[in-house]
């Protein structure tokens, strides 16, 4: 069978790489540093009751120790972009690996509980850095015409993370006999948990050197031979390269570096779209989500659910997790964002408002009634379902499409700002507000939930098939 031969296309807009296959295994090495943003964030579930236990302190204290990383988070988000464009993409995600690795084995191994919360705060740092610089890099790396589905590895990996960490969790407790402090390997079980997070650190950091540094920083220090051959290698050999490093460079110069000054205006110091922003990112974490991650297990333990039972419990509600990431991929571009953003939150209303009920309820020797335990049960299933597609996807959506084009990524980074802030807040509140009334917790979830629906109605404008120049 022979071949005609083709110009070269002065464009990327329909590029297809002759090995699409290594294209993705790109963008799946760099999307590992969400798989550590997930699996990090949420490992310390199977250890909240331990650390408890072993350091004696009571639930304020408890708090400060599990959201304490968060702060980590917000410094490493804020400062990784600089990093990345002074050392390179691929030097940010190794510095990121060995950040984690550092954690894993500080938080594995601690003297007190003093350096267990600046381990945590170490692998926060991480967790921002991987946060900015993986998405960042595929979309630098992806060909356009495979770009958004590329780009969506990093929300798979993400909640694929917090799977996988809750299944070694549960499995390493059933190890344990049961018992989170019970001996294991010459530690205590949820020492190992937190370890173990030390065997995808170290991949991730392997995975650096087996991908290349992003065109687009290439060209930023200079060396556009390696620029071109990186594009001919991720977009195919039949773009034109030379009119392809000609868009990138132009591309560059033209940006406008939008500053905090940018967003000033309007009669509440921000202007109103900046609002919209922050409102979308504090919703999206005073529904309670980060609940269900962190705490899920201690909370069915205060409820009567013996501990191997509560970390299972911990494992399916992340795999509803994937089930509902993938549900919000699949029908974000088809029905729309501020839909799907309206489903989730009346679905969000329903499940929470049942977990408070349920949780309204005494303990009958030491455990919540068959019925109600039941009733919890299935609406925090529900809950998650319902945030995971809708709210979880859908949020990461509007902040990168909703803002006009000269103030995006400076509303991008106070957006995100909020989101940790919002995600602390309710992270260092929840050990108290649960000790003080479980169910009035939840009744107050549920407000913000039901809050977020005319907050979308009135506020927040479709971004489905508009062109980004056309935000305003």
């Amino acid at each position: 069978m022979t071949s005609t031969a083709q110009a070269p296309q002065p464009g990327a807009g329909t590029a297809h790489p002759e090995h699409l296959g290594h294209v993705i295994f790109i963008a799946a090495a760099a999307a590992m540093g969400g798989f550590l943003f997930g699996y990090d964030s949420s490992v310390i579930n199977g250890a909240v009751e331990a650390i408890r236990d072993r350091y004696h302190i009571g639930p304020a204290a408890l708090a400060q120790v599990i959201a304490i990383a968060l702060i980590g988070c917000a410094i490493g988000a804020a400062t990784a972009g600089r990093i990345a464009d002074r050392i390179g993409r691929i030097r940010c995600m190794q510095i990121a690996s060995v950040l984690f690795t550092i954690s894993a084995v500080g938080s594995a191994l601690p003297f007190a509980l003093w350096d267990l919360a600046f381990w945590r705060i170490v692998g926060g740092f991480a967790i921002g850095m991987a946060s900015v610089i993986g998405p960042a890099y595929i979309a630098e790396v992806a060909p356009p015409a495979y770009r958004g589905r590329l780009g969506s590895f990093q929300q798979a990996a993400i909640v694929v993370g917090i799977a996988i960490s809750q299944l070694v969790n549960w499995g390493l407790l059933n190890a344990a006999g049961g018992n989170q402090r019970g001996q294991l390997m010459g530690l205590e079980a949820w020492q190992v948990m937190l370890g173990v997070m030390v065997i995808p650190a170290v991949l991730y950091g392997m995975l650096s050197f087996a991908i290349p540094e992003s065109p687009r920083f290439l060209l930023s220090v200079g060396k556009r031979e390696r620029a071109k051959e990186i594009l001919a290698e991720v977009e195919g050999k039949g773009v034109d390269l030379d009119a392809r490093v000609g868009e990138i460079e132009h591309a560059m110069r033209s940006e406008h570096k939008s500053t905090f000054k940018d967003l000033l205006g309007g009669g509440f110091f921000f202007k109103p779209i900046v609002w919209v922003g922050i409102g979308l990112s504090v919703f999206q974490q005073f529904v309670g989500i980060n609940v269900a991650f962190y705490y899920s297990s201690t909370l069915w333990q205060s409820v009567g659910v013996d501990p191997t039972q509560s970390f299972f419990y911990s494992f399916t509600t992340s795999i509803i997790n994937i089930i509902g990431t993938v549900i919000a991929m699949i029908f974000v571009d088809r029905i729309g964002r501020k839909p799907l953003a309206l489903i989730g939150s009346a679905g969000m209303v329903v499940g929470l408002a049942l977990e408070a009920w349920a949780f309204s309820y005494d303990l009958v020797d030491g455990k919540l009634p068959a019925t109600q335990g039941w009733v919890a049960l299935v609406a925090a299933h529900v809950f998650v379902l319902f945030f995971a597609l809708s709210w979880g996807v859908v949020v990461w959506v509007f902040l990168g499409e909703m803002f006009p084009n000269r103030i995006r990524a400076a509303a991008l980074g106070v957006a995100a700002s909020a989101q940790w802030i919002a995600n602390w807040a309710i992270t260092a509140s929840f050990p108290s507000l649960a000790s003080w009334n479980l169910s009035a917790t939840y009744i107050i979830y549920t407000f913000f939930a039901a809050l977020s629906i005319p907050f979308v109605l009135k506020f927040v404008k479709e971004t489905k098939g508009k062109a980004l120049e056309e935000m305003g």
